[in-house]
């Protein structure tokens, strides 16, 4: 990782820099770079996957407060890795107090009505970041997300305790977990039942906890999870995946798995519901004379017949070359806006070719004719900034 670039500098961003500047500049590089622009050049393709990475990690704020923390090794899928995955939970080891952080994970048991705790509880649910490129969101992919979960403790299988010991019975309540409270009153002896404060209401006591999970039956895991995108799904939109989540307790269900979607913008596809727009830029000739065009699209590049007179920002549409719908309801359109390049630069010969050019053309807009009359501010021709 020492020979990574900083991704600030990769982008060519401050590390103060918005959202947008980000998108902004990651976009520049992009088009830049990519490699339908640069075919066979393998140091744009390098450049290329460089602002995909830097991008992917300063595009998502848990990423990038974690890489102004710690650099590329924060980033790095091993970050906190030690003995079984990622080290106690969030990938910190010792630095945090089990119990007290599954006490908050599957729910206290003080204030208001107590629960049972040897019911079944589902598990919390787990939340990551993917970001994934346009073309994967518009037709779908499979990907590999790599977490940090709760699971049951490897070293003492989920009892809690040591290696060659078991729970004893809590002698207070006799392994009930609940015991008899009996008050006196004006209106005779009451006998109410309540949870067992020695054991916690559990039953059991554990009087040599497993060091690993320290009596909690649990530990943080890394864990790998296949997920299915599905083709149309949009930036920030997430997906569930059931059973991917934090382990269950006393038996009950294993918890959820959300995955929040953060699509890298193209180079030059924009994405409009489910529609796609691009800019095609033609040459001057080109709209005037009419040409063949080979425009790029989702499903590659597409042969296209442009008319002759086309004006600079006439859009033509594509039916059906869109973004697939949720669901697999049809497709969208997409839209390709026409920019016309005007010259420059011109040395004096072109410049008088199109001055005798202009002077050929039978019907000029009147905004071009000198008829000594002033009314406002009239628009200039399109040849008249090539006047010599």
């Amino acid at each position: 990782m020492a020979d990574k670039r900083d991704y600030y500098e990769v982008l060519g961003v401050s590390k103060t820099a918005s959202d947008d500047e980000i998108k902004k500049a990651y976009r520049k590089l992009a088009k830049q770079y990519h490699p339908d622009l640069n075919p066979g050049d393998k140091v744009a393709e390098e450049k290329f996957k460089e602002a995909n990475e830097a991008y992917e990690v300063l595009s998502d704020s848990e990423k990038k407060a974690r890489y102004d923390q710690y650099g590329h090794a924060g980033v790095d899928p091993n970050f906190g890795a030690g003995g079984g995955g990622f080290g106690g939970f969030g990938g910190f080891g010792d630095a945090f107090d089990l119990g007290d952080i599954f006490g908050s994970i599957f729910g206290g048991f003080g204030g208001g009505r107590q629960q049972n705790p040897n019911a079944p509880r589902k598990g919390s649910t787990v939340t990551t970041n993917l970001t994934i490129s346009f073309e994967e969101a518009a037709k779908g992919c499979k990907k590999t997300v790599r977490i940090s979960r709760i699971d049951t403790c490897s070293e003492c299988g989920g009892s809690g305790c040591k290696k060659g010991t078991s729970a004893e019975t809590c002698k207070t309540c006799g392994g009930s977990g609940h015991v008899n409270v009996q008050q006196r009153t004006p209106f005779g002896v009451m006998s109410t039942t309540r949870q067992c404060s020695t054991c916690g209401g559990r039953g059991k006591i554990i009087k040599n906890p497993c060091s690993k999970c320290r009596g909690t039956g649990f530990e943080s895991k890394a864990a790998t999870v296949d997920v299915e995108i599905p083709a149309g799904i949009d930036d920030r939109q997430a997906l569930h995946v059931r059973g991917g989540g934090n382990k269950g307790v006393n038996g009950g269900p294993t918890g959820d798995l959300r995955v929040n979607i953060n699509v890298r913008p193209h180079p030059f596809f924009e994405r409009d519901g489910f529609d796609v727009w691009c800019d095609f830029t033609v040459t001057f000739a080109q709209a005037a004379l009419g040409d063949t065009l080979y425009v790029p699209t989702l499903d590659g590049k597409v042969k296209y017949e442009l008319p002759a007179g086309t004006q600079p920002g006439e859009v033509f549409r594509f039916r059906n070359r869109g973004i697939q719908q949720l669901g697999g309801r049809g497709r969208g359109d997409q839209f390709v806006r026409i920019i016309v390049d005007v010259p420059k630069g011109l040395n004096a010969q072109q410049k008088d070719l199109l001055k005798k050019f202009n002077d050929s053309l039978p019907n000029k807009p009147k905004n071009n004719i000198d008829d000594g009359k002033t009314v406002g501010e009239e628009k200039k021709g399109f040849f008249d900034k090539f006047k010599l």
